[in-house]
């Protein structure tokens, strides 16, 4: 069980890097049914959550009151074109956005973390939306695992 965000990266940063790099360009645009994601897509979608959940994170952390947005995930999925994109270049992005995100939410002091904001209208604190970019990922992952490389 994974009890700090510093534990966090340590445990799953990696993995969730690595996961992704095993995977071929070839078996990035499988669905396994129609009108599901293609991994492409599905990786695309992570970048995206993460993204948009770093946002969340940065904004409580510096005291932002301003309720933050949701987002519809399926219409930023067929907005994303991510099939149209190297798998290389996917896994690129993906890398840097993980890395990125580790360090701002190791910039973050406690009092930080523990910073509460409002997100698609629900009470979030910082430390909450960090927990959620980890098990947001492996999630997907768990999905990727089950449906699309049996």
């Amino acid at each position: 069980e994974t009890t700090s965000i510093t534990e966090a990266i340590e445990k799953y940063s990696k993995y969730l890097n690595d996961f992704f790099l095993h995977i071929s360009e070839e078996k990035s645009t499988y669905r396994y049914a129609e009108n599901k994601w293609s991994i492409k897509e599905m990786l695309q979608h992570i970048i995206d959550g993460e993204r948009i959940f770093a946002y969340r994170a940065l904004s409580i952390a510096r005291g932002e009151q301003t309720p933050l947005p949701g987002f519809e995930e399926n219409d930023y999925a067929i907005a994303s074109k991510a099939d149209n994109r190297s798998w290389q270049s996917l896994t690129e992005e993906f890398a840097a956005t993980r890395k990125s995100t580790d360090l701002m939410l190791q910039s973050f002091t406690e009092e930080q973390l523990n910073s509460s904001g409002t997100t698609n209208g629900n009470a979030n604190t910082t430390v909450a939306i960090a927990f959620v970019i980890f098990g947001h990922a492996l999630h997907h992952i768990s999905v990727v695992k089950e449906k699309y490389l049996r």
